[in-house]
């Protein structure tokens, strides 16, 4: 195997200047692939909590680029409008319908001309009714409709404010809203000074380490933090869905969460504080935790955070944290309390403890029980006290979920016991009921409770509907997507077990819903979504399996453009992300299916089918190794993994091994550009959003365990910009000028692009006005598009011929 020299010395860790590209016009792809782009997608669903309707909610994932241009705010880890005091949101969403399975009846929401829908509606407790956002110029106003008959109205005259999450929840008279409002009577936004006050000052802590995260979008100085109080500020009130009539619980103040005991007497609230950071994102603030009454008045204290920024790589808080209200209680509050500092490297007998307390809190909490692992979540039976317990162990990467009486702890029994990336063994989710009294539990009959199963298997996946006796562990399957589709399992229609409302879809047929009767064996159909690009009916969808040198199963989904003729050698696009395992066995499981019905969005590398390609979508990439060290063979691992795919593609006769270009985003864009430096397999490469030199992301990156000073050889040695002078491929690098995710800055590809261009080499560098991550703006896209086809077609696709 070729692997070049992957040593480099340690200057290549200077920034170069970086002289700013030409800004030119937007460019389109070709005319049936841009139509493509801009066909109406499905809509967005949301199932009433009585299983007796889906909501519908039409959106626009692409708007124009004016949208994301609009004037936002970056602050504490956070993007907001100032003009709607909202954070920032590029989807439209345009129409809600109301679709009734037994009566099949159609009710369309009746939405105000002069608005805007805000976001997802959320469902009263008894489905009669929805609640909504409607933007207007002065703000996010609560909007209330009746799902019987569609009509709407204002509810009050409140603005919402969902800066630090959600702007209201139901309160289970199916009445009263509890809402976050923007302050009635606040003065206008602060302005920044005209001159500084003084330097911005930082400074350590002797003993402390703070080892965080390369985050974005933080506090700068103070006239951030002026602007992130008044943006963020919010006020509780109590809102009548039906006159509008409010109450107000609190003064104004920055709550990060307010939550209902199951008795609707009290209220868990968490509150940010001064002293704020320029260091970590919001919920890392100074905060405080308290149980108040119904009227807003504290009760007691439960916990006091300083600034978070020490918290262990990979560990959790040393403290009070996951504070819920117990299901089947009036007012019983639970939390965890971590017992090894929070730091998973510290040895422990014992990783947590849970607490509880009961209402009126004058007590000291009682401990319930003590986990040997980190305890990572519950799920709630629908008889008290009986749960399902998982605990997470980072040294093996293994779930284990118990049976727990939480009265008697010591008794518990495992219930499913798995690699956390076995996917063959994942029994599913729960499948939840909402109870009268408003708590959500385990649907169940007697012992037996239904799980929603992906359906893993050697030939793909097979979504299953079991049920699981929680004593014994035995399974039933009672329903199993068909061959040749793929069919997953929505809810119940009803209270009658025997129907069934799932999403069906094939390779030719779009995902609708459907009422399927387990009697009968039978579906009716409830919706009738179209192919949005049925001239692309004809591809070909291929899942394909083959084997890495080391004897690791690969596998990935192989498309091929319609009218493909056996034996016709096609140029190949791969486009793929890795992952780590910690062995061979998990490494290589089948993943996906190759009976979905394919979605042609956004800025798919699957378009590349339109211009003649094969493309292998989601080809595994997999890092297997001890996960302390694994990195350390990241190199050999992929490029052994893309070559493997490569030769047996070709063996088959499809493709022109001399004409294959790699791509990928975020982490699969620092594959990419590692792919080019250290093999000679690919004719091109397209790389968009990565992050390229990782002594920029010292603390870590994707499942990296170790500092960049604990591991500087693999650090150095896994960058590609430190491998800048061997990247002797033509490098496409795309980048949204706003990215806004952990580690991938735009000057990771401005000095990767520079470095290539330093050395002689080929690469182009595309920088989005004000996009984040993910390309999100019409404009934008389409420009993807054609940036990929003319990079593929100059340097890697030749003078081929379409079929």
């Amino acid at each position: 195997m070729r692997i070049r020299n992957k040593t480099r010395p340690f200057f290549f860790l200077l920034l170069l200047p970086f002289q700013a590209l030409a800004q030119s016009a937007y460019k389109l792809p070709p005319p049936d692939v841009a139509a493509i782009v801009q066909a109406p997608p499905t809509p967005m669903s949301s199932a009433s909590p009585t299983n007796e309707a889906i909501l519908l909610v039409d959106y626009n994932p692409n708007p124009g680029i004016a949208t994301l241009a609009k004037p936002f705010l970056r602050l504490a880890g956070l993007r907001i409008d100032p003009a709607l005091n909202c954070r920032q949101n590029a989807t439209e969403y345009t129409t809600i319908t109301v679709r009734w399975l037994l009566s099949d009846e159609t009710v369309r929401i009746q939405l105000p001309a002069d608005g805007r829908l805000a976001g997802m509606p959320q469902w009263s407790p008894d489905g009669r009714q929805i609640a909504f956002g409607i933007q207007t110029d002065n703000g996010v106003e609560l909007w209330v409709a009746e799902t019987w008959t569609g009509k709407a109205h204002r509810a009050g005259s409140l603005l919402l404010n969902d800066v630090l999450g959600t702007p209201f929840i139901w309160m289970n008279d199916n009445n009263h809203l509890l809402a976050r409002t923007v302050p009635p009577y606040r003065g206008p936004a602060p302005t920044p000074a005209p001159a500084p006050a003084g330097p911005v000052v930082d400074e350590t802590t002797p003993g402390k380490r703070a080892q965080v995260r390369t985050f974005q979008d933080l506090l700068q100085n103070a006239d951030d933090e002026r602007l992130f109080e008044y943006y963020a500020a919010s006020q509780l009130v109590l809102v009548s869905g039906g006159t509008g009539k409010t109450t107000q619980l609190c003064a104004p103040g920055l709550y990060t969460s307010a939550d209902w005991s199951p008795d609707e007497k009290y209220l868990l609230v968490t509150t940010l504080r001064r002293p704020f950071s320029y260091q970590v994102p919001y919920y890392n603030f100074t905060r405080k935790i308290e149980i108040w009454d119904q009227r807003g008045k504290a009760l007691r204290t439960l916990a006091e955070y300083p600034v978070s920024d020490d918290i262990p790589r990979q560990g959790v808080i040393n403290g009070p944290r996951n504070f819920q209200w117990q299901p089947l209680y009036p007012a019983r509050l639970l939390w965890v309390e971590a017992l090894d500092g929070g730091d998973p490297t510290n040895k422990a007998d014992f990783r947590d403890k849970l607490l509880r307390l009961d209402a009126p809190f004058s007590a000291d909490p009682g401990e319930v029980l003590k986990t040997q692992h980190r305890l990572s979540g519950f799920d709630w039976t629908a008889t008290r006290d009986i749960a399902l317990l998982e605990e997470y162990s980072r040294e093996r990467r293994w779930n284990t979920t118990y049976r727990i009486d939480l009265n008697a702890p010591a008794g518990k029994t495992a219930l499913f016991d798995r690699s956390q990336q076995d996917d063959y063994k994942n029994p599913g989710n729960p499948v939840y009921t909402r109870l009268p009294g408003g708590d959500w539990v385990m649907l169940q009959d007697g012992d037996w409770a239904w799980f929603n199963t992906p359906g893993a298997s050697p030939e793909g996946d097979f979504p299953r509907l079991d049920r699981i006796n929680l004593n014994t562990g035995e399974k039933e399957t009672v329903f199993t997507c068909p061959a040749n589709a793929y069919e997953t399992f929505v809810l119940f229609a009803g209270k009658d077990r025997q129907l069934l409302v799932t999403r069906y879809q094939s390779k030719t047929e779009p995902p609708n819903f459907y009422l399927f009767d387990l009697k009968t064996k039978t579906r009716r159909a409830l919706t009738a979504f179209k192919d949005p690009a049925p001239q692309l009916t004809g591809v070909e969808k291929r899942l394909v399996k083959y084997t890495r040198p080391d004897g690791v199963p690969l596998s990935g989904t192989l498309y091929l453009p319609p009218g493909y003729q056996a034996g016709q050698r096609l140029p190949l696009f791969i486009w793929a992300y890795p992952l780590e395992y910690s062995d061979a066995a998990t490494a290589g499981q089948v993943r996906g299916s190759e009976n979905t019905f394919t979605f042609y969005r956004n800025d798919s590398p699957l378009f590349f089918v339109t211009q003649g390609y094969a493309v292998l979508m989601n080809a595994t990439m997999p890092v297997v190794g001890d996960p302390e060290t694994m990195n350390n063979t990241f190199l050999p691992q992929t490029v052994a993994s893309g070559r493997a795919a490569i030769d047996y593609l070709d063996s088959l006769g499809i493709i022109d091994r001399t004409r294959v270009g790699v791509g990928g985003h975020s982490y699969g864009a620092f594959m990419t550009a590692n792919l080019l430096a250290h093999s000679d397999d690919y004719a091109f490469g397209i790389a968009r959003s990565g992050a390229y030199n990782r002594t920029l992301t010292p603390f870590g990156f994707q499942s990296e365990r170790r500092s960049f000073w604990e591991a500087t050889e693999v650090y150095m040695t896994v960058s590609p910009f430190t491998h800048a002078d061997k990247i002797n491929e033509p490098l496409l690098l795309i980048h949204g000028e706003a990215d806004n995710n952990a580690g991938t800055f735009p000057i990771q590809s401005e000095r990767l692009f520079q470095a290539v261009k330093g050395n002689g080499g080929t690469a182009r560098l595309v920088l989005l006005p004000h996009e984040s991550h993910g390309y999100r703006a019409r404009e934008s896209v389409l420009h993807v598009l054609a940036e990929m086809f003319e990079w593929a077609e100059k340097h890697g696709k030749g003078k081929l011929e379409r079929p």
